[in-house]
């Protein structure tokens, strides 16, 4: 048996570009029909420790949600919506920063920015983790491996993303030859025992009030993470000051603007240097202009 209910969204929000502007829609446990406008999640609950599963989809001034059981926690389901979708982060500022700067015209009238995140910042951690040195294929067979292999299974099958207590019940070696997680194995293994002990909590860094350099060092603190994915990952606790560079926003920026030839980092960083704290955003937003010309 399932149960809807309703989540109001703020004006002129667009799911499928909140969906689709940006790439963790196509990570497990995530799983997005665009044809049918709907994006299906599953999580393990807090509240009841079972694995429960949600469908999203837009209706006129907000986001029917759909849960997979009737035992589900609605107060938490439509927390997890406003968490996922980021529908309580207002990007007015974000807007008004690009406004009239040539390339950035669209971004407002798409409302584009709206970076969708996972319902755990331990989650986003992990799967950060999963995008350093290594294609977008492989990053997709690892989550989706950590979920079929590890993930709690729910009602109608759906399976969460592990948790770092699930994490830290498995060798290293399962992350090798299971996981296929390469040089980052022993980097799950020590994350998980960490977080599943309470030495470490990924949590806390969403309502942190240390400035973003402080954060940014404490993140880099966990093997594995560098500046590009700590940076990446503070784009997702709402903090836009760093650009997350890696060899897609490069090759695209020489592309764009630099007529197909590489250049220093530091060029990068003085092009968006102008959007203060958002240049984090207006790197992303002008990177992925095509896929909103795509209807991606």
């Amino acid at each position: 048996m399932s149960n809807s209910f309703f989540v109001p969204t703020p004006d002129k929000f667009i799911f499928r570009h909140a969906v689709g502007g940006h790439g963790w829609y196509d990570l497990a446990p995530f799983e997005f029909d665009e044809a049918a406008g709907r994006l299906d999640y599953a999580y393990s609950s807090r509240s009841s420790g079972r694995c429960e599963s949600l469908s999203m989809a837009e209706r006129p001034g907000g986001i029917e949600v759909t849960v997979g059981s009737k035992r589900a926690d609605e107060t938490e389901a439509a927390a997890m919506v406003r968490h996922i979708l980021r529908l309580d982060e207002g990007l007015e500022d974000f807007y008004a920063a690009v406004r009239g700067h040539e390339h950035f015209d669209w971004v407002e009238t798409k409302n584009a920015g709206r970076l969708l995140r996972s319902g755990t910042v331990f989650e986003d951690l992990i799967k950060s983790l999963c995008t350093t040195n290594c294609s977008w294929g492989l990053t997709k067979i690892m989550t989706a491996n950590l979920v079929e292999k590890l993930g709690q299974k729910g009602v109608g099958g759906r399976k969460a993303f592990p948790t770092a207590d699930r994490l830290a019940s498995v060798p290293e070696e399962f992350f090798r030859s299971e996981i296929k997680a390469g040089y980052r194995s022993p980097y799950f293994v020590e994350l998980a025992a960490s977080v599943a002990s309470g030495d470490l909590d990924p949590e806390a860094w969403l309502t942190s009030d240390k400035l973003t350099p402080e954060l940014k060092h404490e993140i880099k603190k966990v093997k594995g993470i560098g500046d590009y994915a700590a940076e990446n990952l503070l784009k997702l606790l709402g903090r836009y000051d760093g650009l997350a560079l890696d060899s897609w926003l490069r090759a695209g920026f020489y592309r764009k603007h630099n007529r197909e030839k590489p250049c220093s980092d530091k060029k990068i960083e003085k092009h968006y240097r102008k959007f203060g704290k958002w240049k984090g955003l207006a790197i992303w937003c002008d990177m992925t202009e095509h896929w909103f010309e795509t209807g991606r």
